[in-house]
């Protein structure tokens, strides 16, 4: 018999699923800013954004995790941002996610054990997923004279973030070597913290979180995920930012997040000194942590809305 928590549990889980699918399936046809194609790499459907303009002769790497259920091309604002900052994107579309029906057998089911219960055989998948993917990035024709995949970003929304954790340490049978940064969006990061598994992180970690959002009161509390986290970490709390805040369809907090997310891949991917940005709170973030960070001195390098960014506190 199903306990109080577990229905709980289970009706929450169906709640998302709904959300993240009206997300994905709109996400999916909004308009494409820029170059954006399609690919088939190591057996997967794959979305790529990638900036000629911008291009160096040879890119830096992000793989985006979407969330449960939702699309490849469910927070396209941000690949395209990535895009634009240089960076070569790939996003893997996940056996759970709706836009995988009729390609992949579909797995749609969310575990709804407690957290503690949870073991790296949880979304394992996913994480092969991503390996398979890296791994043909670096064989495919198409892309070698023109990726660098020793310059590698993980990012992940929701259960994307709990992907990304898990391959950046916290699940050790799933560590993917070559990983420079983990940016972990609203991430359900609830099993590691539960395991005590993010200490075992061996990247830089930023955490993303919103004040409406349900997964950021984990990130934050004082056992939470940023706690556990070795350094260089951060935390970045948008003011009003739900859980869908980094899908296209999130009504806030854009700017923000492309400003910090691209700073952080920068600042650990592509050895840039964006140190000065990372440790500053700019208009619309409600609380900012970072540790282990050298603060840059000098001036910010770039303003959001026109708004000079104020200091933060590190821990």
């Amino acid at each position: 018999m199903c306990t109080g928590l577990t229905r709980i549990r289970a009706r929450a889980g169906v709640a998302l699923a709904r959300i993240l699918l009206v997300a994905s399936l709109l996400t999916s046809t909004s308009a494409v800013l820029a170059a954006e194609q399609w690919m088939t790499l190591g057996g997967l459907r794959v979305a790529v954004w990638s900036d000629s303009v911008a291009a160096e002769a040879e890119q830096p790497v992000i793989v985006f995790s979407h969330g449960f259920l939702a699309c490849a091309t469910q927070s396209r604002f941000l690949m395209e941002a990535f895009a634009k900052a240089g960076y070569i994107v790939f996003a893997p579309t996940h056996r759970d996610s709706i836009c995988s029906v009729g390609e992949r057998p579909w797995r749609p089911v969310f575990p709804l054990q407690d957290s503690m219960e949870w073991t790296d055989a949880d979304f394992r998948d996913r994480a092969e997923d991503i390996r398979m993917l890296v791994e043909a990035i670096r064989v495919d024709d198409r892309l070698r004279t023109n990726v660098d995949v020793s310059r590698l970003g993980l990012v992940g929304h929701s259960l994307g973030g709990y992907t990304v954790l898990g391959l950046s340490g916290a699940w050790p049978s799933w560590n993917l070597p070559g990983v420079k940064a983990v940016l972990a969006l609203a991430p359900y990061a609830q099993p590691f913290i539960a395991h005590e598994a993010l200490g075992e992180l061996s990247v830089p970690v930023m955490y993303q979180g919103g004040t409406l959002d349900f997964t950021t009161p984990a990130l934050e509390k004082a056992s939470g995920a940023y706690a556990q986290s070795p350094p260089p970490k951060y935390l970045v709390e948008f003011d009003l930012a739900s859980h869908l805040a980094w899908t296209n369809i999130g009504l806030v907090a854009h700017d923000q997040i492309v400003f910090y997310s691209v700073a952080f891949m920068d600042t650990y991917v592509r050895s840039l000194s964006r140190d000065a940005e990372l440790t500053t709170s700019a208009r619309g973030v409600a609380h900012l942590r970072h540790a282990g960070v050298s603060a840059a001195k000098g001036k910010v390098l770039q303003e959001i809305d026109g708004v000079a960014p104020t200091s933060s506190v590190g821990d």
